[in-house]
This record gives structure tokens, C-alpha cells and sequence, in this order.
């Protein structure tokens, strides 16, 4: 199959989608074995357009892709007014006043060759009342507002957590173009009057200056719009409406209030749900609603009264469909970020999602070059990715238990996709949590989701019933010892942040408050 060459690379619009992009390629072409065939990169903006910016919060993923282009912790904290993030609280999700954490990390360790989750079962049979998350190192650090750095080589399974940060998306994208610009991408500042096309995809962009700029690859890098895979080559959209029922978002930063928590907060209200994100220097706030089951007007007094903190500026309101271009890569143009598509930011996998893709570009283009056959691969696996987080998502949803609201009711009514269906299934009947290819999320992040919304299952591995009673609550309470002692010996999250990241506490925070 003939491949085609690639010498210049466009890529249509800023923000964090389009200066990951940029950072990650330049430096993939600026390594030796691309110097016989160089690669000029150029990347188009209007500082006349707003960019979403509201996806604060990350997955460890986001560590790893600043690392590769040669960036420290530290220096991204600093740059980004970051705080550190040790997974994600879900309050009111399973009922009214509930409230789990779905950490970055592992649950126990197994005992004799038997998984951890078993063995919880089993003791729970034989009457231990100890919840799961007694046995997360990451969710005690959280829920007591401590932090420290993972050990690199962990001499316990019970040492084994992860982290992200929460930070400033804005800053993170300039931190992003001084990256890029350093290493020779080029800059243009203008609005995008035409887009021209051919039999190959994207012929050229026309200017509102009159230039005309060609290229031999394009991303679309232009949020929801979708200027070039959308609009110019028509890729198409799968609506995911049918499953997730919430269409439109409202979002506000606010004033410090107390000491930044190492976690996202997302409470669940009647109609949707309310994100909390702790920066250095600011919050940031949002609701993501269903606008079948109330007004803007209610959707935003709904969110400003459960706003820690004076708002910075009038709320912001975004209209979405959940779900995805029908494909990702088109003849000569990629889609990346909001362009390629959209799930609320529950899990916070949007950035996430921008880096994966960006990981598959980069493996493409093991030379300058690609064929349909590289297309082809991308499409298959970003679909797959989608449709994996989208499932991830659902659950949050289908396995709820409140009856105060339409929304939470028609979530547990709705008919599952079937690959969720048997994943659900697998669990509910031997406590089975089968990994699909392509998935971001684990399966001690199911494990989490499932008991916190109090997803049981039958039945556990009959192995768990030949372990010595006694033998085995005695090894769960020596893990929960190892996490107890471990977490009195860590400092103050806000302690950590001073120490290593040079953070200094605002004016409004109060010291041990909003733990």
C-alpha cells in the first residue's frame, strides 16, 4: 500500500489539545533518525477566540507525557499553579449523603495466591464489617488530606498508588507553546476564512489575512466546532444520548477556600453533577446537568450556592452531545481533544484522551509517512477507547440508588451497552472483573466504583473458602495496620506543595480547612 509522505504539518487551533500536540511532535521530529527527512510544523490560533479550558483535573497519565518531553513534577506544579491529586471523591452518587473515592492505586494484596477481592469477600462472609477502602493507601492519604511521592520501588503491594494533578489547563497550554516555540514550531495568529479540499482531504487553509497555508497532514485541533474533520470532511458523529442523558455544563473559578485537597470532589445533585478542583491559586467549579430536568437559570443558582469561595467571573455555559466523530483520522486530517469527541468530564479523561491519541500519532509515524492501513488502525482504536471510558461512565450512572430525581431513575432504567452489560454481569456473579483491550481504567478503579455504589456480587473464588478463618482476618488486619501507619508518617498534602513545589497559601486559605 503507497504511503504518504509528510513534510509540513498544520495543526488548527491552540489550547491545551493543540500544544500537547505541537510539544509532543517537535520533539518527536527533532530526533536524529528524522533529520534526513525533517518535518516543519506550524500551528494556527486566534487569540480572537476563547478556548473551554475547563479540564483541570488529570489522570497519572498526564505525569508520564511531560516526563517524555524532558519536564519535572516540580517545574509543572510551579508553572500551572498545580495541587496534587490522588483520585476522585463521588459524594451523593450511591444515595443522598454518600460518599466513596476512586483512587489512583491498588485494594489489599492477595493471600495465598488468592486476589485481594476475594479474600475481602470471604470476610466479609465471616462477619468482618471493614469497608474496602480500609485498604487503599490512596483513598487514606485523600480522605485525611495528606501526600507524598510513591515509593519507586515499593516494597509492599500496599505502597502501590498513583497520582495526577489538578491545574490551571490555560497555563499547562502556555507551558506548552514556550515548549514548542523553543523548538521551532511556528506561530500564526488568525482567524481561518476557508478551508479548501480535494480527493487527498485538506488541500490548504485560506486566511482572513489572504494567505493561503498548505500542508501535507492537518489536525483539528478546533474544540466542538470541528472546522476540518467535521465540517470541511464531513467525518460524522455517534450520539451517545441514549446512555448518558446530561447535554450542558455550567463553569465558574472562585476564590481560594481553605487548604487545596489532594482530590476532585464531584457531588451528585438532582439533575447532574457538580466538579470542585483545588488550584494554588483558585477553584474551579462546574455542573454538568441533563437540561431536560431544569432550567439554566436553575442550573446555575444550583451550582453558585454550593461554590466555596467569591466566583471570579460570570458562569460560563456549554452545550455538548456525548460521544464521538464516527472517525478520528480522515484522509489527510486527525482530530484531537473536544474535536475528535466528548464525555462529560467525570473521570476526568479528556486530556487523558488528547494524550493517548497523540501516543498513536507518534507510533505511526515511526517515519514521516502513513497509509490506510495506519488510519484504519487509529480509527479502530479510538473508537474502542471511547466506547471503554463511555462504559466506565455509564456505571456511575446506572448503578445508582437515589429515587429523589428523574435523572437518577432513568439512569438505573436504561438498557446497558452490551459490553458493559457483560462486564456488570461478570462481577455480580463471581466478583470477576474481565480487562477489555484498549481500556484506561483498571480493575481496582471498578472495584471502587462497584462497592461504592453498592454493586455486590454472588458469589467469590472458591479458593478464598480453603483459607484458614483466622489466618486470613489476622493478614487483612496487618494491611490495614501497614496503611494506617504508612499515612501518620506522611505530611500535610498543602506541607508537601510548600516543601518541594515552592507553594505559598493564599490569603483566603484557613489551614486544615476543607478536608
Amino acid at each position: 500500500m503507497q504511503k504518504t509522505t509528510i513534510r509540513t504539518i498544520v495543526i488548527v487551533g491552540g489550547g491545551t489539545a493543540g500544544w500537547m500536540c505541537a510539544a509532543a511532535l517537535c520533539q518527536h521530529f527533532s530526533t536524529p533518525q528524522f533529520r534526513a527527512q525533517p518535518v516543519q510544523i506550524r500551528l494556527i490560533e486566534s487569540s480572537e477566540l476563547g478556548t473551554v479550558g475547563v479540564g483541570e483535573s488529570t489522570i497519572p497519565s498526564i505525569r508520564r507525557f511531560y516526563a517524555r518531553l524532558g519536564l519535572t513534577d516540580p517545574q509543572v506544579i510551579a508553572a500551572t499553579k498545580a495541587t496534587c491529586k490522588l483520585g476522585i471523591e463521588f459524594r451523593n452518587w450511591r444515595t443522598v449523603g454518600s460518599s466513596f473515592i476512586h483512587p489512583f492505586g491498588l485494594f489489599g494484596q492477595q493471600v495465598q495466591d488468592v486476589p485481594f477481592i476475594h479474600c475481602y469477600l470471604k470476610a466479609q462472609q465471616l462477619g468482618d464489617t471493614t469497608p474496602l477502602a480500609a485498604y487503599s493507601l490512596g483513598v487514606n492519604l485523600a480522605q485525611q488530606n495528606k501526600f507524598c511521592l510513591p515509593a519507586p520501588q515499593p516494597q509492599s503491594m500496599l505502597s502501590i498508588f498513583d497520582w495526577a494533578l489538578h491545574f490551571d489547563a490555560s497555563r499547562f497550554a502556555v507551558l506548552m507553546r514556550e515548549y514548542s516555540e523553543a523548538r521551532g514550531v511556528e506561530r500564526t495568529d488568525a482567524m481561518i476564512d476557508q478551508v479548501l479540499t480535494n480527493a487527498n482531504g485538506i488541500e490548504a487553509l485560506v486566511l482572513q489575512s489572504g494567505e493561503v497555508v498548505k500542508g501535507d497532514f492537518f489536525v483539528d485541533c478546533t474544540g466542538f466546532k470541528g472546522m476540518l474533520i467535521e465540517e470541511a470532511l464531513q467525518s460524522g458523529y455517534e450520539n451517545w444520548s441514549q446512555w448518558l442523558f446530561c447535554d450542558r455544563a455550567i463553569a465558574v473559578q472562585s476564590e481560594v477556600s481553605g487548604a487545596p485537597v489532594a482530590r476532585t470532589k464531584a457531588t451528585a445533585h438532582s439533575a447532574g453533577w457538580q466538579w470542585q478542583i483545588p488550584l494554588q491559586h483558585r477553584h474551579g467549579n462546574g455542573y454538568v446537568y441533563a437540561s431536560a430536568c431544569i432550567s439554566d437559570d436553575e442550573a446555575t443558582a444550583t451550582m453558585l450556592s454550593h461554590v466555596s469561595g467569591q466566583p471570579l467571573h460570570n458562569p460560563r455555559q456549554f452545550r455538548f452531545t456525548p460521544g464521538r466523530r464516527k472517525q478520528a483520522w480522515v484522509k489527510n486530517c486527525v482530530a484531537l481533544g473536544l474535536a475528535s469527541g466528548f464525555l462529560e468530564p467525570l473521570e476526568s479523561t479528556s486530556i487523558a484522551l488528547i494524550e493517548t491519541s497523540i501516543d498513536r500519532l507518534l507510533q505511526t509515524f515511526s517515519t514521516p509517512a502513513y497509509d490506510q492501513t495506519d488510519i484504519d488502525r487509529f480509527n479502530e482504536v479510538t473508537k474502542l477507547e471511547y466506547e471503554r471510558i463511555r462504559d466506565f461512565i455509564i456505571l456511575h450512572y446506572k448503578a445508582n440508588q437515589r429515587d429523589d430525581a428523574p435523572l437518577w431513575r432513568q439512569s438505573r432504567a436504561m438498557t446497558l451497552p452490551p459490553e458493559l452489560a457483560d462486564k456488570m454481569q461478570a462481577y455480580q456473579d463471581h466478583a470477576e472483573v474481565p480487562r477489555l483491550p484498549w481500556e484506561i481504567f483498571g480493575a481496582d478503579s471498578w472495584l471502587a466504583l462497584y462497592d461504592g455504589l453498592g454493586v455486590k456480587p454472588g458469589a467469590f473464588n472458591a479458593r478464598a473458602d480453603s483459607l484458614p478463618p483466622q489466618q486470613l482476618l489476622a493478614q487483612l488486619q496487618q494491611m490495614r495496620d501497614y496503611i494506617s501507619r504508612t499515612v501518620q508518617a506522611v505530611p500535610e498534602h498543602q506541607e508537601f506543595l510548600r516543601r518541594f513545589c515552592g507553594y505559598q497559601s493564599m490569603p483566603q486559605a484557613v489551614a486544615g480547612a476543607s478536608k
